[in-house]
């Protein structure tokens, strides 16, 4: 039986050095990064083995050319799904993150799809930001804040 491990899901990311940073935690930490749809940039891109420097060719990696087929060929369980939007009243403090969660991103310049929101709008949970001057945080930062909050009980 494989063990539980946690995944990070990026949905049409944009910026290579975000995507690139992103994997480089998932080293790090044995998780597996899966990216759906459209990506803003080449995976043999210098730029993102750059920002994963040494570590990119160790990232476990996944793709799937849309949400529904994730949802078909993966099947995660609706409890397993976290969501984040910076406009989420629900805090990513709130939850109980399952050992095989999919913590889910959206793209840099426009969040997750309507479409995905609003089939889990229950699932949605953002970063607290207390000064309003600030619209939303860089995904690279906010992945890795989540990430280890949902991991802080299997570290």
């Amino acid at each position: 039986m494989v063990p539980p491990k946690m995944k990070v899901v990026l949905v049409e990311p944009e910026i290579p050095f975000n995507t690139g940073s992103i994997g480089r935690t998932c080293v790090a930490l044995d998780l597996e990064l899966i990216l759906i749809g459209q990506l803003g940039f080449s995976l043999d891109s210098s730029s993102v083995a750059r920002s994963g420097t040494r570590y990119w060719n160790f990232v476990q990696i996944s793709l799937y050319e849309s949400w529904d087929e994730f949802l078909l060929k993966r099947l995660p369980p609706k409890d397993q799904l976290y969501l984040f939007e910076e406009d989420s009243p629900k805090s990513f403090y709130t939850p109980i993150y399952h050992q095989d969660a999919y913590l889910v991103f959206g793209c840099e310049s426009k969040g997750l799809p309507k479409s995905i929101r609003e089939s889990l709008k229950d699932r949605i949970f953002s970063l607290p930001i207390k000064n309003k001057a600030v619209k939303s945080l860089n995904l690279a930062n906010t992945a890795t804040a989540v990430i280890y909050q949902a991991m802080r009980d299997y570290l």
